[in-house]
């Protein structure tokens, strides 16, 4: 008997990959969600909060687009799934420095939005997980059209004839073994790691609302379903944005990058840190996102390389006019990746677009210029449009 064809494993069980398998599910969708951790969101997802607030530019560019659409999504799903005070709660934002301003906002437990995606998908019964699944490879297999999702020793853990890879960092080597390119930076990404310094809030909050400026202080957070690791009531700083550094380790240059940010925004919450520092009452968190080289994301079909070849070389000097949406693509091979530090504003309405491209839907114009924008595709035709024609 031949795979359902409305059937998608799904890989990572961050934002990324819980705002798949939700979008999915409301359209009939069959998932097997995959990752090596024990449960959801223990990655980049696992952030104790997060600031859900606009990209502000003085013009238009794609990021400020995607991020207005994606605020708006984003809240209300969290006000349609989590109840505030248990994952989430309005708030503004006072952006110092760069764009200055007041502006609505929210923070955020990014795993309390992942669970409630992932708890409407299965209360659909679209959804079965695997946990400590550590996908090594994906293979096609063109007899059968299906993807098999295999372990370090080549055996496979599920299958489908859709693949939607959310994995963050993770999906670099995938993406490098599945798809056929010729190039690595065919899909450049780059590890980016954050650490965020916390504590426990003794006392009254040191200004009446977070600030932004090289990084985000949240003077209170208060969150009654935070994990017993996390105190109940904190302040917050952060995260770092160090390029290129895939490590997990805190470190106590990171803690005082953290606190000279902090000096420009609030000196006595700045006076704070360095004293919770010293006598060993600060918290550290440290994960690591996944960015692209323009940090945009890279949402839709990836490119087959071979194809691809073969499709330039018939171009000849067609090819900087040859439409992005011409581009051979990896037969059920779907991505949704580096979002960056925007996982939170991202995540969903990059998701539900995925689903609609998933099914076949054409996309508004206006929505059609956004994925053009995001297509995982634009790197290899960049490269391939700066290639000699003869």
């Amino acid at each position: 008997m031949s795979e359902p064809q409305r059937h998608a494993l799904v890989i990572g069980a961050g934002l990324a990959g819980a705002a798949t398998c939700a979008a999915l599910a409301r359209r009939g969708w069959q998932l097997t969600l995959l990752d090596a951790a024990s449960g959801p969101a223990q990655g980049a997802s696992a952030l104790p909060v997060g600031m859900l607030s606009p990209h502000v530019t003085r013009s238009p560019t794609p990021l400020s687009r995607l991020s207005g659409l994606g605020v708006a999504a984003t809240l209300a799903e969290l006000r349609r799934l989590v109840p505030p005070g248990r994952g989430w709660q309005a708030c503004e934002v006072d952006n110092r420095g760069h764009d200055p301003g007041r502006w609505p906002a929210a923070l955020v437990r990014p795993a309390a939005l992942v669970q409630a995606w992932l708890d409407e998908a299965r209360q659909l019964g679209a959804l079965d997980t695997h946990w400590q699944a550590a996908v090594h490879r994906l293979e096609h297999h063109r007899a059968t059209g299906c993807w098999h999702a295999l372990d370090a020793q080549g055996r496979s853990l599920a299958r489908a004839p859709m693949v939607v890879v959310a994995a963050a960092w993770g999906s670099h080597d995938l993406m490098a073994g599945a798809s056929g390119l010729m190039q690595a930076d065919d899909l450049p990404l780059r590890p980016v790691k954050g650490q965020m310094s916390l504590a426990a809030l003794e006392g009254e909050p040191l200004a009446p609302r977070p600030q932004r400026d090289s990084g985000v202080y949240v003077p209170l957070y208060e969150d009654s379903g935070l994990p017993p690791a996390w105190p109940a009531r904190l302040w917050a700083m952060g995260s770092t944005y160090e390029r290129g550094d895939a490590s997990t380790d805190l470190s106590d240059a990171a803690h005082e990058r953290n606190a000279s940010s902090l000096q420009a925004i609030c000196p006595a919450a700045a006076l704070r840190l360095r004293e919770a520092a010293a006598s060993g009452q600060l918290r550290g968190w440290a994960q690591v996102r996944c960015a692209s080289l323009d940090r945009l994301p890279l949402v839709g079909a990836v490119p087959d390389g071979e194809a691809l070849l073969a499709f330039m070389a018939q171009a000849g000097s067609r090819r900087g006019r040859v439409p992005l949406g011409d581009t051979p693509r990896q037969p059920g091979l779907y991505l949704l990746g580096a979002l960056g530090s925007r996982g939170l504003t991202l995540a969903h309405w990059c998701a539900s677009q995925l689903a609609a491209q998933m099914d076949g839907e054409h996309p508004s114009e206006h929505d059609a210029a956004l994925l053009r924008a995001i297509d995982p595709a634009r790197f290899a035709w960049k490269r391939a449009r700066r290639q000699p024609t003869g």
